[in-house]
């Protein structure tokens, strides 16, 4: 499982148009699923997305958590992040989750979120959305379950 974690001052999702989904001050983050990810992989990856100090204390050090700050997530699927580029010039997606199984994970994680965090929006799953976003920082994570 990777998170990509954006810290942002505002972010948005749209799907046709539409807007569905929007913060402020928080985290975008752009989820991958592979199918060796479970539901304790999500735990993890919640727990410590969720405890990173990045965001500044009153001396400018990035020392306080999305809690400390009142922010937001929005979270979003994004299979891409399994690109693999290995072979030629056309990425091969093969080691991104099937979609039922990496839809499951996805919802499993919003809900985590949730239980902690008064804001999370998200996006629409398997949908062609339009992301935008501005990087407070910029200061840009990326957790791997593989790394932790």
């Amino acid at each position: 499982m990777k998170f990509l974690i954006q810290r942002v001052s505002e972010a948005s999702v749209a799907v046709d148009g539409n807007v569905i989904g929007s913060i402020e001050k928080g985290f975008l983050v752009l989820i991958g699923v592979s199918d060796r990810d479970t539901e304790e992989t999500a735990d993890k990856l919640v727990r410590k997305m969720t405890g990173l100090r990045i965001f500044e204390d009153e001396n400018g050090k990035t020392n306080l958590s999305l809690a400390d700050v009142d922010g937001s997530l929005l979270l979003i699927s994004q299979f891409t992040l399994y690109a693999n580029c290995k072979k030629g010039n056309r990425p091969s997606f093969i080691e991104a989750g099937q979609p039922d199984r990496a839809n499951a994970l996805y919802e499993y994680i919003i809900e985590k979120c949730r239980a902690s965090v008064p804001n999370v929006q998200t996006g629409s799953f398997g949908a062609e959305m339009k992301v935008s976003l501005i990087n407070d920082g910029p200061f840009t994570i990326i957790l791997d379950s593989e790394d932790l």
